[in-house]
């Protein structure tokens, strides 16, 4: 019971709009979405939620199949609500584009829920982040992208943001166009 507890808090700490843990033995059924073009992945992720899925986790790579790919996994539990999460991707190779987007879609409530490096057959290498929005909830968000080549520059950086209010999202750390070889981060907060 603790440990419950106590992953209900962690979830709810990292996403506040996060669903409580399912119950014990619940049947879970898993969607694997995988594209090599993000605003496919958008459309399938949005039509996987109407049918009652939400995001877990992306990487972007080649795969045997597919070659370069985005993949993205979603679930169903048979105890989820009938409430339906919106999906936006959002995959750029500069980091002015980024920031841009990620306020407008903040403004919007879209949340962070994700980001990975992937090679697109259109963009090259870019970082792609996927952000939920559930209706029911009004919250807006401001966020702040960090990119830099050197660790120390981005233990600065996360702290000067930190004693702003704003929250670790998530980090990758790949060669972009942002400026070569990179650490990006994603930091928010609530408005």
């Amino acid at each position: 019971m603790l440990m419950t507890v106590f992953t209900v808090l962690l979830c709810l700490v990292n996403d506040p709009t996060a669903v409580i843990p399912q119950k014990a033995n619940e049947s879970i059924e898993y969607k694997l979405l995988a594209t090599n073009k993000t605003s496919t992945m958008e459309k399938e992720m949005n039509a996987a939620s109407a049918e009652g899925y939400r995001f877990e986790g992306t990487m972007g790579g080649e795969t045997a199949g597919g070659g370069n790919e985005i993949v993205v996994i979603m679930s169903r539990r048979a105890s989820s609500s009938s409430e339906r999460l919106q999906y936006k991707l959002l995959a750029t190779r500069k980091t002015s584009t980024m920031q841009k987007e990620l306020t407008e879609a903040g403004a919007q409530g879209f949340s962070y829920v994700g980001q990975s490096i992937y090679d697109s057959a259109f963009g090259g290498r870019e970082v792609v982040v996927i952000l939920e929005r559930n209706d029911k909830v009004k919250t807006t968000y401001e966020y702040k992208l960090q990119a830099t080549s050197r660790t120390s520059t981005m233990q600065k950086e996360l702290n000067e943001v930190g004693r702003d209010g704003f929250q670790f999202c998530g980090i990758t750390v790949a060669e972009t166009s942002f400026g070569g070889r990179e650490v990006v981060s994603i930091m928010r907060r609530a408005k």
